[in-house]
């Protein structure tokens, strides 16, 4: 079986985005159990050897699968929640972290101290220092700023590496409440607080997925090998071309890539 993608780092979904093709995979296996069950039901022969694919555990199997199904849409709900929330969090960081850098600017500070709460500024931006670079013609060529992806994470402790930075600088004193230290430290509180939700959501949101896709697809146990069963107990008792055969081996069931 492939390794399911959606346990390889959950990227984060789009808002309103539609079901994925394996969300629907998933969900469709499940729903054509169902489908089975009610076929073999009516088959008085139908009384199979072994446990697993008699009607009451086929069942059973049904239900359970069912509530994972759900367990893992509402997980998956709680996570794309708090990346929102997170998001909106985020939202004020970088023009909050330009403007603590302007009035540092202005304060008559040493160069050191004014490169470095540059500097920090410049990763939570996600850029990098400009430089100038000549062509071969001696013409000064385009600037540049190269972009890097920095995680919440990063952003919020350099965040709090600047606001350490500020505690040092006793001509930091700003009239505005949103730029006072105590407003800046409880903003970073929120940004650490959002992220660490995004973390717990979607560790929440993998641990349902292994547990889906155990019920789903283990060998021999899971859902999927038990409908291959049925259909193979089917075909041994009415015969391969046998109406009865027929009504069940064209219910599909696939093992689900999220690829």
């Amino acid at each position: 079986m492939e390794t399911n993608p959606e346990l390889q780092g959950n990227p984060e979904p789009e808002k309103n985005n539609p079901k994925t093709a394996s969300e629907v995979g998933h969900a469709r296996n499940v729903a054509n159990l169902q489908k089975l069950i009610q076929q073999v039901s009516v088959y008085s022969l139908y009384n199979p050897p072994v446990p697993e694919l008699t009607v009451a555990s086929l069942q059973a199997l049904y239900n359970t699968a069912t509530a994972k199904i759900s367990e893992v849409e509402d997980k998956r709900n709680a996570n794309k929640n708090a990346i929102a929330l997170r998001q909106e969090a985020f939202e004020n960081l970088k023009a909050t972290c330009t403007r603590i850098v302007n009035r540092l600017e202005i304060l008559g500070l040493p160069q050191g101290t004014i490169d470095q709460a540059k500097s920090l500024n410049r990763s939570i931006q996600g850029t990098t220092k400009k430089s100038v670079k000549t062509t071969e013609t001696g013409k000064e060529a385009p600037k540049t700023i190269s972009s890097s992806r920095q995680s919440f994470t990063q952003r919020a402790d350099n965040f709090g590496v600047l606001l350490q930075l500020l505690t040092t600088i006793s001509a930091y004193a700003p009239q505005e409440d949103e730029l006072k230290l105590t407003s800046l430290n409880t903003y970073k509180s929120e940004l650490v607080s959002a992220t660490q939700a995004v973390d717990q959501t979607e560790a929440e949101l993998n641990l349902k997925l292994i547990e889906r896709d155990k019920i789903l697809y283990t060998e021999g146990t899971g859902l999927y090998s038990i409908a291959l069963n049925v259909k193979k107990y089917m075909k041994s008792l009415y015969g391969g071309t046998s109406p009865e055969y027929l009504t069940v081996s064209g219910i599909k069931f696939t093992v689900v890539s999220n690829q």
